[in-house]
């Protein structure tokens, strides 16, 4: 028996949790039962249900063969009006442009009203959110994003306020406030909105040239999937997002954000698609997502120099949960744009598979002292095939002046309002396997990392495991089967830390003040 939680219900939709100890998956199918009819099976912790209607009770039964595992009982939203696209004008048929048609739709919808969007192919410029609407893209709904870059709007990076006293900050590109082109689904300001269904939503990528000569400018920045600013009560739930032309869920100064039951995919060789960048947010639950991409899975960031120095928003009251992530470069990455710092981030119950490492953070001189990454928690994980599980790296090469004396020093260097710090970090529960390097944390010599805790980890280095660089900074050497790495750490606390099949030591510290084994 287990206690099912309800993660989030609206008027037509449910999304629960069901812990049975597994990570993404459930340890076995369970058949699911709706007011005495069944609907199905269920073989992950984080699982949706569509088909709901407004304003009803309803009693989830959950089921192992005969054996009822638990129960939820529940009521769905009420909901004003149903608004479909095709009464709009919209064709499906993927060729027509559907673009006028659905925005007409969420104009038009009055609060707490439902756009559908029925299966079909809806060809597509960027959409944009209005407040207290539910979006649906039902199952065999696609989006097609347009491929015509000079079709797109363009969202202005900075406007001055008439009397100079204030910006207006629409667009960002890497932590900066510049143009950029809109995104396929665009929030600006909007409040109490949710998306949700078994649709997709195509960028398109792969179709247009969004991939190529990607780090030149042409017209403005590449667009987002989905980028809401100054956002708040946002929910995604279940749609699919794949092929975006650059990275794919920003969260850009918002709070209270839900995404549930997300897939987002992209060849692995597709740059900068990263899976989810929310950038000086706070209050946010990512929960049930599937991560296969060519970048990081997640990226939190909160802005790079001026933005973090002059807004000082950090990224925080983060929980990601019942995640599997695939493919990328990076499990969960803080950084490298994290002027404003990041903390409370806390990420459990989850799966890395074939990335290139498993917690990244990425910071540098320069950054500044609003630049603090504290409070970060990996629990109950497991990596498989995971180049480096754990990565710390406060010498991080990017930016024109990246690999300047400045940034890349090893000597001390005076501690002032550049200086950005890195406090608390903790691993607890922790299984990787097939590993090249156990772990690098590379701190700064004038401002060591404060802790890294490690209890109840286990780390198997692969046998035939190639060489890899396992922090992006001048003099990191290629590593194979290479035991811990602490450089600059002011304690490392060890409790039942169990390094398989390295070569060499388990542990190699340099300007460390503390191991507690």
């Amino acid at each position: 028996m287990f206690e099912i939680k309800k993660l989030f219900v609206s008027a037509r939709s449910l999304t629960i949790e069901m812990p049975d100890g597994g990570l993404y998956n459930t340890k076995k199918p369970y058949q699911l039962v709706l007011n005495g009819s069944d609907i199905g099976t269920a073989d992950t912790v984080v699982h949706s249900i569509y088909g709901l209607w407004p304003d009803t009770a309803y009693t989830l039964k959950v089921f192992d063969g005969s054996r009822e595992m638990g129960r939820l009982c529940f009521c769905t939203e009420k909901e004003s009006f149903t608004l479909n696209v095709r009464k709009f004008g919209a064709v499906g048929d993927g060729v027509h442009d559907d673009t006028a048609a659905i925005q007409a739709a969420i104009n038009c919808c009055p609060k707490d009203g439902r756009v559908l969007i029925p299966a079909g192919d809806y060809h597509v410029l960027p959409i944009f959110l209005k407040s207290h609407v539910r979006i649906e893209l039902q199952k065999g709904a696609t989006l097609l994003l347009e491929t015509d870059r000079t079709k797109f709007p363009i969202l202005p990076g900075m406007i001055r306020s008439t009397d100079e006293t204030c910006d207006l900050n629409l667009g960002s590109w890497e932590g900066n406030p510049l143009d950029m082109f809109a995104a396929f689904i665009s929030g600006n300001n909007v409040e109490d909105v949710v998306i949700f269904g078994e649709g997709v939503l195509d960028g398109q990528g792969d179709k247009a040239d969004w991939w190529q000569n990607v780090k030149v400018r042409r017209g403005a920045w590449r667009p987002r999937m989905f980028f809401i600013n100054g956002c708040d009560n946002v929910t995604v739930q279940g749609v699919t997002f794949r092929n975006s032309p650059a990275w794919n869920l920003q969260p850009y100064f918002s709070k209270n954000l839900k995404f549930l039951n997300i897939k987002v995919t992209a060849p692995s060789n597709s740059p900068n698609t990263d899976g989810f960048d929310p950038e000086s947010c706070t209050g946010i639950l990512l929960a049930g997502a599937h991560f296969s991409l060519g970048d990081d899975c997640i990226a939190i960031k909160s802005g790079k120099l001026y933005m973090g120095a002059t807004y000082k928003t950090p990224t925080s009251e983060m929980e990601v949960s019942h995640c599997l992530m695939e493919n990328g470069h990076g499990g969960m990455t803080c950084g490298s744009e994290m002027a404003g710092g990041v903390n409370k981030v806390y990420l459990h119950d989850c799966v890395m598979r074939n990335t290139d490492r498993g917690l990244r953070i990425k910071t540098r001189r320069g950054r500044g002292e609003q630049g603090v990454i504290d409070d970060i928690v990996f629990d109950n994980v497991l990596m498989e095939h995971v180049g480096t599980p754990y990565v710390v790296n406060c010498l991080y090469f990017c930016d024109p002046d990246g690999r300047t004396e400045y940034v890349q020093s090893r000597e001390k260097q005076v501690v002032d309002e550049r200086t950005p710090r890195i406090g608390r970090i903790t691993f607890r529960n922790v299984q990787a396997t097939d590993v090249t390097c156990a772990g690098y944390f590379l701190g700064l010599p004038e401002q060591p990392i404060e802790q890294v805790e490690m209890e109840h980890v286990t780390i198997t280095c692969a046998p035939d495991a190639k060489p890899m660089v396992p922090a992006m900074a001048n003099g990191v050497p290629n590593v194979t089967r290479k035991g811990l790495v602490a450089i600059n750490v002011n304690k490392i606390v060890m409790k039942n830390v169990n390094i398989i099949g390295q070569d060499g030591v388990k542990l190699e510290c340099e300007n460390v003040g503390e191991v507690e084994e």
